[in-house]
């Protein structure tokens, strides 16, 4: 008879070590004495034994199903609200790592750069993770076999261009942490693998990825919390590992259109979202399935808040259109100002280049366009003069502030 050896139950142990002296550091004294710290060993996810109650497995389901609900709501002609989720999605997972820009001044970052003019420091990070976030799900998604390369290119993608650009698409090369001090890990919150584990890790996270054995959303809550265990990179793996829960969701063909924005729930309780990471690093079995429990439970809520988010947007084009119908000459069918009114949930503000180029209108024809629409109260001018001008679109920040706020209301 072959005997087998038990389930892992565990994903990971820690291991204590020496954080050796260095009279030379440039640190304070009691800083350069020698002093014992915990590293976390992650065990790789193909040895875990996950096993669900009735319970969370009824909850994982519903989460999932509410995730084929919203994406089988519409087709093609819903693009520029996918686009839309997917924006606000990335804005909130860079909120979570504290990088706070409103949705105006994100608006005039992105303007800024149209127009050749270098942004601040925030908004250029907020920037390159929406440019991340997309890389991730029309790109990195789509590979036959999704691979490191992949996730090397996402964190390039995050941070060139920003004031983190020497590190970006590179795996960290010494040991880092998580709270404490800045000279050494001992006492820090949470310190990661050493730099050797890194890349093997990381070849059994991409092997889960490619795997269908376990349900779309249980894979990537474990593929998420896994890769905040392993920690990769010196900078911008928070962000990394939100956009790697869509690019699972996505491969598993439950988000195919539409991006939950489940970092805006992670955002609103910060703290408990940190907390069930924690637990599922330290708390065997009943860590796991209470991160799983958290990762559903703001799935769930995330698909919720973005079928009312997407359903309110719509209402607001019909209101766009309905006012430029009820203009003294109502423009043709097939007028640049319909297909404006099609695709601003894209682009909340918009400059007569841009419009150009997502409607692919003449120039003229795009300029008639936006006076009808600023006549009929769609388009709002930020600006008098005549040079790099932009319009906003009327009433649209209003629904994204309140789905980034977390407080959107749940009507649909």
């Amino acid at each position: 008879m072959v005997s087998f050896p038990p389930p892992n139950l565990m994903p990971g142990r820690y291991e204590s070590r020496i954080w050796e002296s260095d009279a030379t550091r440039d640190a304070p004294p009691r800083h350069r004495r020698a002093c014992r710290y915990e590293v976390h060993l992650p065990e790789p996810l193909a040895g875990l034994d996950i096993r669900l109650d009735g319970a969370l497995a009824a909850l994982v389901s519903e989460a999932e199903q509410a995730l084929i609900a919203l994406n089988n709501d519409g087709g093609p002609a819903l693009a520029p609200l996918a686009r839309l989720l997917l924006r606000t999605e990335s804005i909130a997972s860079s909120k979570v790592e504290g990088l706070q820009l409103g949705v105006r001044e994100l608006a005039r970052a992105e303007a800024k750069a149209e127009s050749g003019t270098v942004p601040g420091a925030t908004a250029l990070e907020v920037l390159g993770n929406i440019d991340a976030m997309v890389l991730a799900v029309e790109s990195a998604a789509e590979r036959t076999r999704f691979g490191e390369q992949e996730i090397l290119a996402i964190h390039r993608r995050l941070l060139e261009g920003t004031v983190h650009q020497r590190i970006a698409g590179q795996y960290r090369d010494s040991q880092n942490w998580i709270g404490g001090n800045d000279y050494t890990p001992c006492g820090a919150d949470f310190v990661p693998p050493p730099p050797d584990l890194v890349a093997p890790l990381l070849v059994d996270l991409c092997d889960t990825i490619n795997d269908e054995m376990l349900s779309p959303l249980v894979q990537a809550a474990l593929v998420h919390a896994q890769f905040e265990t392993i920690h990769p990179f010196d900078d911008g793996n928070g962000r990394t590992g939100r956009a790697l829960v869509h690019v699972v969701l996505k491969r598993r063909g439950i988000a195919r259109a539409f991006v939950p924005p489940i970092s805006v729930v992670f955002a609103g309780a910060r703290m408990n979202y940190i907390d069930a990471l924690t637990r599922y690093r330290n708390a065997g079995d009943v860590g796991v399935n209470a991160w799983i429990e958290h990762f559903a439970t703001a799935m769930l809520r995330a698909a919720r808040l973005a079928r009312s988010y997407v359903a309110d947007a719509r209402d607001l084009q019909e209101q766009w259109r309905a006012r430029l119908r009820a203009q003294g000459a109502v423009p043709r069918s097939d007028a640049a100002a319909w297909a404006i009114i099609d695709l601003l949930p894209a682009h909340p503000m918009i400059s007569a280049p841009v419009a150009t180029a997502m409607t692919q209108r003449s120039k003229s024809r795009v300029y008639e366009a936006i006076e009808q629409l600023v006549a009929a109260g769609v388009l709002v001018p930020l600006s008098s003069g005549q040079r790099n001008r932009w319009w906003e679109a009327a009433g649209l920040f209003d629904l994204i502030g309140q789905l980034e706020s977390g407080e959107y209301p749940l009507t649909r």
